[in-house]
């Protein structure tokens, strides 16, 4: 036999129900509230939805993935570019759900989406992605706010371009990585003058990893070799000297240093 606690429960959660389907736009506002995805989904159907509700309620951080899944084949969804931001933004959708979203965000929308708080590292990632694949159809300036605001892995896809501007703020990023930096030095699109950047900048050209990275690329110019030659260590010198990288002027500097600690 059914209790009485379960009976008023029943008609309660019957009267919301009916609520979540026949509110008014006002109304509609307080039943977006309710704890009950059941009289969420119910809300779906209400005549009075507007893309105004559904920007309230996909703020709300404790949807369940099959209620906002319901949300993304709604037609307001289809047809407004706020809400897949909305949508995109929740850290509850649904990987699948995530991806078909994500083609259609602008660049600076998808950029928040990867280094705002609040997101989850899959969204985060999912958005660097989207972000590296369009980045050969970007325009310049846009790399370079890029290349101001960006996390780790997307600054270092930029730095990769090689792009001497870009290449400069990627450097002033607090995000960007030692290892980035060696990446592109050893990679094919170090140049004499983005390997000149690395080596002037306050915060890389002491450090020792860079330094060597930066003697054994052939492109880097003799002024480096000069200026950094006398703080190594001998037997960095004599890998420098083994190394088919380097070019015989390159070569003749090393040995020249050698030659001046008496080791040559």
């Amino acid at each position: 036999m059914e209790s009485k606690p379960e009976r008023i429960l029943d008609q309660d959660l019957a009267q919301r129900l009916h609520g979540a389907l026949t509110a008014d736009h006002g109304e509609l506002f307080i039943v977006l509230n309710d704890s009950s995805p059941e009289v969420l989904r119910t809300a779906l159907k209400n005549r009075s939805l507007t893309e105004e509700h559904l920007l309230r309620l996909l703020k709300r951080r404790d949807l369940p993935e099959d209620l906002l899944k319901a949300v993304h084949h709604l037609p307001l969804v289809e047809g407004g570019h706020n809400l897949k931001v909305a949508l995109a933004m929740n850290p509850g959708t649904p990987g699948p759900v995530l991806l078909t979203l994500l083609p259609h965000l602008h660049l600076f929308e998808l950029l928040n989406l990867s280094i705002l708080p609040g997101t989850t590292p899959d969204q985060g990632f999912a958005a660097e992605r989207t972000i590296v694949q369009r980045l050969p159809t970007t325009e310049l300036g846009n790399k370079l706010t890029l290349a101001r605001r960006s996390s780790p892995d997307l600054v270092a896809a930029l730095l990769k371009e090689g792009e001497p501007a870009v290449v400069e703020l990627c450097l002033q990023n607090p995000r960007l990585k030692e290892v980035a930096i060696l990446q592109f030095l050893n990679g094919p699109a170090a140049r004499a003058d983005t390997i000149s950047q690395i080596a002037r900048h306050p915060k890389w050209q002491s450090r020792p990893n860079i330094r060597l990275a930066i003697l054994k690329n052939h492109r880097t110019p003799a002024v480096w070799f000069t200026l950094f030659l006398p703080a190594l260590r001998g037997p960095d010198l004599n890998n420098l000297l083994a190394s088919r990288r380097l070019t015989p002027p390159q070569k003749q500097l090393v040995n020249a240093e050698l030659r001046r600690r008496g080791l040559g």
